[in-house]
């Protein structure tokens, strides 16, 4: 059983479509039973499958002493691939969830649906508060876009001050160039200096193709750099939650 959050402080970095992606190469190309969990108000993670709107403004209340997860979660179109659609009712998060005071409620919950989803998927509000502290409990693998700009040290240093000052134990993190453009000089510069290394997702009108066609692109654009790209991004996933399986086992 392995949580992936793709987590991001900085609004616009293709967080989203991000992780819709990553579960859908979990579920359908590494054939795991994958549970893709939006936790961010806007709800983009469904739509972004082709969901219908969720109306039932309940994805908060799995947080409650008596929540039920499992009545919210629905399937999708593609194999092993279900959802846990976010609402309106999830803008109130961090307040209920620090009225509630469970700091690991998130923990519980994952744990509780891993013997159904091997994988779980969290696509992350772009917050700092109760629900990422939540977040950061709760997940074994930390996936975070960054764009190419000095903004991006300044979100990473932010995000790891953040983790050690609030938590005895976290996640690895994993940094990801997000719509990087090799014809513009600032971003080769934050290629070759800080994102030395990280995996690099290109600024791609098939990846912006994505919202358009509610899909992932791998079913419409294959052969595409940036599918490729992708790819190469859930091989390294798999291959550190295959290596910390082999330590931990």
């Amino acid at each position: 059983m392995a949580v992936i959050a793709v987590y991001s402080i900085i609004g616009g970095v293709g967080k989203t479509t991000l992780a819709v992606d990553l579960a859908w190469r979990s579920a359908v190309l590494s054939r795991h039973a994958t549970l893709l969990w939006d936790l961010d108000p806007q709800g983009g993670a469904g739509w972004l499958l082709g969901q219908p709107e969720s109306i039932a403004r309940r994805a908060a209340s799995v947080f409650q002493r008596d929540g039920r997860p499992r009545e919210l979660i629905a399937p999708t179109r593609y194999p092993r691939l279900s959802v846990l659609q976010s609402d309106e009712s999830m803008r109130s998060l961090s307040v209920a969830l620090a009225r509630i005071g469970k700091r690991r409620r998130l923990a519980h919950l994952t744990a509780a649906l891993s013997a159904e989803y091997p994988r779980i998927i969290v696509d992350c509000p772009p917050v700092l508060n109760e629900i990422s502290d939540q977040i950061m409990a709760a997940a074994d693998l930390l996936i975070v876009p960054l764009p190419p700009s000095p903004l991006a040290a300044r979100a990473l240093d932010m995000l790891r001050r953040e983790i050690s000052n609030s938590q005895h134990r976290h996640p690895p993190i994993l940094p990801v160039l997000s719509m990087y453009d090799a014809r513009r000089k600032l971003h080769r510069e934050v290629h070759t200096g800080l994102a030395a290394g990280w995996p690099v997702i290109p600024m791609s009108s098939m990846i912006e193709q994505t919202a358009v066609r509610r899909a992932p692109i791998a079913t419409f654009a294959a052969w595409s750099e940036a599918n490729l790209r992708l790819q190469r991004l859930w091989d390294a996933i798999e291959s550190k939650l295959a290596l910390r399986a082999a330590i931990s086992a």
